[in-house]
């Protein structure tokens, strides 16, 4: 297979939950899906797809291309069948590589030893068939492979993508407990929001919510904040591809690298960037330190001047006249330890769920009180919104006393959360949420 010009199956990997959103992504982006699971959706394409993909998705972690499936026992075949495939086409005698894996096999006793065996194998066929050979290690700047072993079942991916989408970048202070870059952006087109309208984050924490909103509303890519992609390290990046047209509609040009492409692709969607008419946007959190955490990664986002901040208790939130939405992630308490776990390890590298949230409540208030008082400033103050409340803590979310109109279930990690969806009427009654 040769990445840069040819088509081949491209797996996009995602949180749990998130497949659907994901999924409607790519058909907005014109992909047809061909098959999905859970945590990954799978449409066909080459180079500029891929590149298109780990450009634009706002709810993916990574984009795949498999080289290898079969079947596979031990380590003793993991390393014969990483062998067999032609890496000297792919990683460069004296570049640089990276192994992430999801392995559950009942002869692996170290979970270390799958990514280990697959760096030697590589390391070697590169060695044997050019003399030289890469280094390997932990660090994101170079290629990456990912191993998928499920019992009997291996699958030898390509990686694209590299440090996971989830990491824009931008949240230079994660503060505490925050929320998954990716998730967040799947909560906020979970929403419905029209990107016209208010949209409100009360108990904005370390502002990555808001931030995800910003950057939707600006259409902006997410993938522009990261300088590093895998298939930058592949073999190839920098050559000429005779044939391939690049360059402007008025000054087209054919004969182009995948590095010029690629920083074409780039400028193509930062002029396509909304510029005017921009919703209002309000963050605010009780504490100031909180806000200036959220004011600050919100700078590194470049999306600060699009987004109000203010310090007060939430119920104070001035809402701008509806409708619009209100985002609210409350604390779960540590019940959220309950929440949840996925039956299956999801096609991905356990680090990319290293952020999710600590089940600890935050100190003072009752949680139980806190979301009464979530229920109260969303009938009295939200009339004509949308009112969502994420949680990991479904007998909390009773608490907030209002029917809800949708329950959208993700992951934070391996903690089975709830996005519920209340739909505001002037004199809305107070009851319970629907089952």
């Amino acid at each position: 297979m040769n990445i840069w010009q040819d088509t081949y199956p491209l797996i996009v990997s995602c949180a749990r939950g998130l497949a659907p959103l994901t999924a409607t992504e790519l058909m907005r982006l014109g992909y047809e899906i061909v098959d999905s699971t859970e945590n990954t959706v799978v449409v066909r394409g080459g180079m500029r797809d891929m590149m298109t993909l780990n450009l634009q998705l706002r709810t993916a972690h990574r984009v795949l291309v498999p080289l290898l499936r079969t079947t596979c026992g031990n380590l003793r075949y993991l390393y014969n069948d990483v062998y067999s495939i032609d890496w000297e086409n792919l990683i460069d005698a004296d570049g640089y590589f990276m192994v992430n894996s999801v392995v559950r096999n009942e002869t692996v006793r170290d979970t270390r030893m799958p990514s280990l065996t697959t760096k030697d194998a590589i390391v070697d066929r590169i060695r044997d068939k050019c003399g030289g050979r890469p280094d390997s290690g932990r660090e994101s700047y170079g290629a990456a492979v990912f191993v998928y072993w499920m019992n009997d079942e291996l699958i030898i991916y390509l990686d694209t993508t590299g440090e996971p989408l989830s990491k824009r970048g931008y949240r230079k202070i994660p503060g505490v407990a925050p929320m998954q870059e990716t998730l967040a952006a799947g909560c906020v087109l979970a929403t419905g929001w029209d990107a016209a309208s208010p949209f409100v984050v009360p108990m904005c924490g370390s502002g990555t919510p808001a931030i995800e909103a910003a950057l939707y509303a600006l259409n902006r890519a997410p993938g522009s904040f990261k300088s590093h992609f895998g298939f930058m390290a592949i073999k190839g990046y920098r050559q000429m591809i005779p044939g391939e047209k690049a360059g402007t509609s008025v000054r087209p040009r054919f004969g182009a690298t995948p590095e010029q492409i690629w920083k074409e692709k780039v400028a193509v969607a930062r002029e396509q960037e909304r510029r005017e008419d921009l919703p209002p946007i309000i963050a605010t959190d009780v504490s100031e330190d909180v806000v200036e955490t959220a004011h600050l990664n919100a700078i590194a986002a470049g999306v600060s001047e699009y987004i109000t901040f203010g310090t007060c208790d939430f119920a104070a939130t001035r809402l701008p006249p509806p409708p619009g939405v209100i985002f609210m992630n409350p604390p779960y308490g540590e019940r959220m330890a309950a929440g949840g776990i996925a039956a299956e390890p999801p096609l991905d590298s356990a680090a990319d769920d290293a952020d999710a949230p600590a089940a600890e409540p935050s100190p003072g208030e009752p949680l139980d009180a806190l979301y009464s008082r979530i229920g109260d400033f969303l009938k009295q103050k939200g009339a004509g919104y949308t009112g969502c409340v994420f949680t990991g803590n479904m007998e909390l979310s009773r608490r907030v006393g209002l029917r809800s109109a949708r329950r959208i279930t993700f992951y934070n990690g391996p903690i089975e959360c709830r996005l519920v969806v209340f739909d505001l009427y002037e004199g809305e009654a107070s009851c319970t949420p629907s089952p």
